[in-house]
């Protein structure tokens, strides 16, 4: 059976489920899967160090998830114009001729989203989070057709660097640069969070309670749990959900196309993925 060794650089990623994604991906083609979590902190070593040791250490390629995605995007080749606007990279590829990086939380939100909500426009958009995940959500809304995009960040400058670099895009929508999240959301069609606000061992909600009355639907990045305070709240109040669960999917369907080169029957991985861990 082919080896193929690979791995997850990030922070708090204990009940990340990328690990059994990718072994019944390799599974599905004969291909043995060695995935490790790869956490800075406990390693003691810094993200720098980790992610210049993997190619020695035999990674073929890595996922990067909060809060590297930036810092991965500076120490790789990136051949995708888009993706280097991104200024963001999840996905790393150790050639001969060096690292490689893509983006393929852009690519699993764009087929995230249309599962869910087929043609149908985004229009007002308020995302809260303009970090990695946040700038290829954002970049995600442009393709998708977003009349206008409102970002939120507790860091303004980090939030109107994202609005330049989208206004620079040939088909940019109207951008607003809001740290107020109340503000923000008010009025928008659809409410995305790309903070990491809500996740286990962090918690909270990107939005104030009633900011999803009058949306129409709703992402949230974070997968663990599924059902956070967000999400519930949009449910509740009859919004469409496009949980985080369905990122992690796609994008880790997206990546393994970049690991391994070889086809996935997706809806035997879905089943596999639900059933008990163990």
């Amino acid at each position: 059976m082919t080896a193929l060794k690979l791995g997850l650089i990030g922070d708090n990623i204990a009940k990340s489920s990328a690990p059994r994604l990718h072994g019944f991906a390799g599974a599905q083609n004969g291909i043995e899967v060695q995935y490790d979590r790869l956490v800075p902190a406990q390693m003691g070593e810094a993200f720098e160090e980790v992610f210049a040791n993997c190619a020695p250490r035999g990674y073929r390629g890595i996922n990067v998830t909060y809060p590297y995605k930036e810092r991965a995007a500076e120490k790789v080749a990136i051949e995708d114009p888009l993706v280097k606007a991104m200024g963001a990279v999840n996905t790393v590829l150790f050639e001969p001729e060096g690292p490689q990086g893509h983006n393929t939380d852009y690519t699993g939100f764009i087929a995230a989203y249309r599962v869910a909500r087929g043609e149908d426009a985004p229009g007002v958009a308020c995302l809260v989070g303009t970090g990695g995940v946040g700038r290829a959500l954002a970049f995600g809304l442009v393709a998708l057709g977003a009349s206008e995009i409102r970002l939120c960040d507790r860091d303004t400058a980090k939030a109107e660097a994202l609005a330049a670099d989208l206004g620079a895009l040939p088909k940019a929508p109207r951008l607003v640069v809001e740290p107020d999240a109340r503000r923000a959301s008010s009025g928008a069609a659809g409410l995305l969070n790309g903070s990491p606000l809500g996740m286990d061992g962090i918690g909270g909600n990107a939005f104030p309670d009633g900011a999803t009355k009058g949306a129409t639907w709703v992402f949230d990045a974070v997968y663990t749990p599924v059902e956070t305070p967000f999400v519930a709240e949009a449910r509740a109040g009859g919004l469409q959900v496009i949980s985080g669960y369905e990122l992690f999917f796609w994008q880790g369907v997206h990546a393994w196309g970049h690991f391994s080169g070889t086809p996935l029957d997706e809806a035997a991985l879905r089943s596999a993925l639900a059933a008990p861990a163990g």
